[in-house]
């Protein structure tokens, strides 16, 4: 299957009964990281999964902070009480004992007895090893759910950043188009501004030679020139365009690339000899950075 795009952002639930009557509810999200940071909240008694369900994730996600919630509901039932037949014993006794001393008093009813403090208390539970594992393993399989929708969650939204950043990149296209057009007519715009300064400077006084006059316009030309700039940014679009098209957790290149685009377009502007070229420069900048930022968004 061909691996597509993912992004880092995304949001999946799962849910579903166990066999005691409980239910469980997984919400699992995740947003932008450097690296693959995971946290799991679990309600206590349910630290033994941890270990196999961070492991699961490391075997899915590449990068994101990613943040997995577990809530166990249980119905509402009528507490389970128990007789403590050492307490009743010694109220009975007590009850008795005062009873025969009262001419004519009735013997203690089991109802008021019942009601004494510590004669009725709550059913211990007896725990069951083989259905405390089988709940273990169902809400596992119920994590694994939901984490195969985070990754749908994260692919879906990575077919949404592949159209932005396809667009971009061709709007960086023409823009770099754009200034390799103007970057041939700066020489010639380099001779007319040196011209004109010398002949205000000269005041018509002595002419120029036009073998110097060529040699101090070549100097402008080569200080000024972008085409090295220019090629290398043409390079970054072909690189670029071809992770896109691979969408292996490309994020880390692509973040790196878009600095190297950073790079090249600031050199770019500050070689700059004309003011047509500089406002393309600027445009090239932006749209850079809004490449950059689109890509911090792939995993």
């Amino acid at each position: 299957m061909t691996e597509t795009l993912a992004s880092m952002t995304g949001f999946a639930r799962a849910s579903g009964p166990l066999a005691d009557g409980t239910s469980y509810v997984w919400e699992i999200r995740s947003v932008n990281g450097r690296n693959l940071d995971v946290r799991l909240r679990l309600p206590p008694g349910s630290d033994g999964l941890e270990a196999s369900l961070r492991e699961a994730v490391q075997q899915r996600l590449k990068r994101g902070n990613v943040s997995a919630t577990l809530t166990l509901k249980r119905e509402e039932r009528a507490p389970r009480l128990a007789l403590d037949v050492a307490v009743l014993d010694q109220f009975l006794a007590l009850a008795l004992d005062v009873a025969a001393r009262i001419p004519g008093a009735a013997p203690p009813r089991a109802e008021a007895l019942l009601t004494l403090p510590g004669v009725l208390k709550g059913a211990e539970t007896v725990v069951d090893e083989a259905a405390e594992a089988a709940k273990a393993h169902v809400v596992a399989a119920g994590f694994l759910e939901a984490l195969a929708g985070l990754e749908e969650s994260r692919r879906a939204e990575g077919a949404k950043l592949a159209i932005i950043l396809g667009t971009l990149l061709g709007e960086i296209a023409e823009l770099c188009a754009a200034a390799a057009g103007e970057a041939a007519l700066q020489p010639a715009a380099q001779r007319a501004r040196l011209t004109e300064q010398l002949a205000q400077l000269l005041d018509g006084e002595r002419r120029v030679p036009d073998d110097r006059l060529a040699a101090e316009v070549a100097l402008l030309a080569s200080k000024s020139d972008v085409r090295e700039e220019l090629d290398r940014l043409a390079a970054h679009l072909e690189q670029a365009r071809a992770l896109l098209g691979s969408g292996v957790a490309i994020g880390r290149k692509l973040d790196f690339l878009t600095q190297e685009f950073v790079r090249e377009a600031n050199t770019l502007c500050s070689k700059s000899a004309t003011v047509a070229l500089t406002r393309i420069g600027l445009d090239l900048k932006a749209a850079i950075e809004r490449l950059k930022e689109q890509a911090a968004n792939v995993e």
